[in-house]
């Protein structure tokens, strides 16, 4: 009688127990630990071991070592003699760290934000924008891959769900100084009212072009560059003229309108200015097509025009244009936020967790800027990745640093 093999199903193979000597690096981080203590104490209970600056501590290190993939990693890190010393913890389970995600309140981090925010020094302006005395601020908002387990995550259907970070950032400080999550459906515009401030100069996509939202933000004593639809409809008051410079920079027509048809007029009451923008593209580098991104307004043309609203009426019309392209900076800091800090694997599947761990991701990413004075690279990060690795010294690190201020 012949019998059989039970045959395996393939599999991922199991990942190499986590080492002492994989996580070496505490010198910049052991300061800020420090910082955490304010959190100690917050949903304490006498059956808790993991406090909340704990779990903080823990999802630093999570990004900061590459070896860390995981929840499972995370847990496995606190076994580890050293990581129990440098954060007074024990051995969590997977269960308390899972709890954790739930109990934790993540708009507690909110205000931290903002403190590492103040203390981020700000890079020279550009002379060109010496006139513009608010704090210049691009805002917009980027998808998160979710799962479909994660039902608070809507978006397209039960199969494509997806959360989404709102999020605010200083031009010049190269910073976030604010960030919301919502299901991958959250409205931007709703969002951004939240956060409104004085003396602030925001710079906006198409996709947050309501009037009324316009009208707001003028109400708040703040200005604005917003790219419009090309449907929009206004009513020219004047047209300036053009100026050499307009010319150079493409500019096509500096108009003064009043925005939107009879009805909606009343939402936006102020004089705007519109400027139409001529974009002279590369034909080996056309823009793909994006059918899930829901903007109707994407055109995937190599040429084009656009149009951009503002209410400062006495800025040159190419500082204007050259201030909407500042705005790029929030998508260069979305690209390294998902692909060079690796935000591409989720640690919690609730919104509350979700959003520790993004707010996390954040202040990783700050407390670079605060380390090396410049905004984080790709360099830099694998720099202090390979610190706590321990194949980096605290020496070479710090040379690395000091060169990156001298190029300052």
């Amino acid at each position: 009688m012949t019998v059989q093999k039970e045959h395996k199903k393939p599999g991922a193979h199991p990942k190499p127990p986590i080492r002492e000597e994989d996580i070496q690096g505490f010198k910049y981080l052991d300061s800020f630990f420090k910082t955490l203590k304010r959190f100690h104490d917050i949903k304490s209970h006498q059956n808790r071991k993991l406090h909340y600056d704990q779990y903080l501590a823990l999802m630093l290190i999570y990004y900061f070592t590459p070896v860390l993939t995981s929840l499972r990693g995370i847990q496995q890190a606190t076994t580890l003699e050293k990581i129990q010393k440098r954060l007074g913890i024990k051995k969590a389970s997977l269960g308390s760290l899972s709890e954790a995600s739930y109990v934790f309140d993540a708009k507690l981090l909110n205000p931290l934000l903002k403190e590492l925010a103040e203390q981020t020094l700000p890079r020279e302006k550009d002379p060109q924008f010496k006139q513009i005395q608010e704090i210049i601020k691009a805002v917009d908002g980027t998808l998160l891959p979710a799962l479909p387990k994660m039902l608070w995550a809507l978006w397209l259907d039960d199969q494509h769900r997806a959360a989404k970070l709102h999020l605010e950032m200083d031009i010049f400080s190269h910073v976030p100084t604010a960030a919301v999550i919502t299901d991958g459906n959250g409205n931007e515009k709703k969002i951004l009212r939240t956060m409104l401030a004085p003396n602030t100069f925001y710079l906006i996509d198409a996709g947050y072009a309501e009037y009324k939202l316009l009208g707001d933000i003028i109400n708040a004593q703040s200005s604005f560059v917003i790219r419009l639809k090309d449907n929009a409809d206004y009513d020219v008051i004047e047209e300036k003229p053009l100026t050499e410079n307009d010319i150079a920079a493409g500019i096509q027509k500096d108009i003064l309108v009043t925005l939107g048809c009879k009805n909606k007029q009343k939402d936006c009451p102020y004089p705007l200015r519109i400027i139409q923008v001529f974009h002279k593209g590369n034909e080996n580098d056309r823009r793909p097509s994006r059918v899930s991104s829901k903007k109707t307004y994407r055109t995937t043309d190599v040429d084009y025009t656009f149009l951009l609203a503002t209410n400062r009426l006495e800025l040159p019309a190419e500082i204007i244009v050259l201030l909407f392209t500042l705005r790029w900076q929030i998508e260069l800091f979305f690209r390294w936020f998902k692909c060079i800090l690796g935000f591409n694997h989720l640690v919690a599947l609730s919104q509350n967790g979700l959003t520790i761990q993004v707010y996390c991701a954040l202040i990783a990413g700050m407390l670079i800027t605060l380390w090396t004075g410049r905004k984080p690279t790709k360099r830099t990060f694998e720099m202090i990745s390979l610190n706590f690795m321990g194949w980096a010294s605290d020496e070479e690190l710090e040379r690395h640093i000091e060169q990156l201020k001298s190029n300052v």
